[in-house]
């Protein structure tokens, strides 16, 4: 399927309606980059909990799965001044399939990081979090997904 747009909301059915979404959404007013699905570690389990600040920049995946926590990218040094809150879908949903964009610099460290989430209930895609990378090198950071 590719998206479907109706009153505002896009909707999705794959990681590739995703992925599009979260490159038309352009953190920071960069293009982006890359774009990887998170895959937990442990189990390969594609469907997650998420917990975002969007005020600090990080963002944390739960697998449901195998209920494994990872921060995204460079999360882990923010959580302790975070006030992180559990994502959830306008319909209710709290379980997504995870994208991060990466938008990159001229030398290819990052610039800045978009978390892309589908709602595994209704196809609703939205960014839930974005933060600008302000330090480098910041290409590790690709690898932390």
């Amino acid at each position: 399927m590719t998206i479907k747009k109706s009153r505002g909301v896009w909707r999705g059915d794959s990681f590739a309606d995703l992925e599009t979404y979260v490159r038309e959404f352009r953190a920071g007013g960069y293009p982006v980059g890359q774009v990887k699905e998170v895959v937990c570690r442990q189990c390969g389990g594609t469907s997650f909990a998420v917990s975002v600040d969007d005020e600090d920049g990080c963002a944390v995946t739960a697998c449901l799965a195998c209920r494994v926590e990872a921060p995204v990218a460079d999360s882990a040094d923010h959580l302790d001044d975070a006030d992180i809150g559990e994502c959830a879908c306008p319909c209710g949903g709290e379980t997504f399939a995870v994208a991060v964009g990466f938008a990159m610099t001229d030398d290819e460290e990052v610039r800045w990081i978009s978390v892309g989430l589908r709602c595994l209930t209704d196809g609703t895609l939205g960014v839930y979090a974005d933060w600008k990378i302000d330090y480098e090198p910041s290409a590790h950071l690709l690898a932390g997904v």
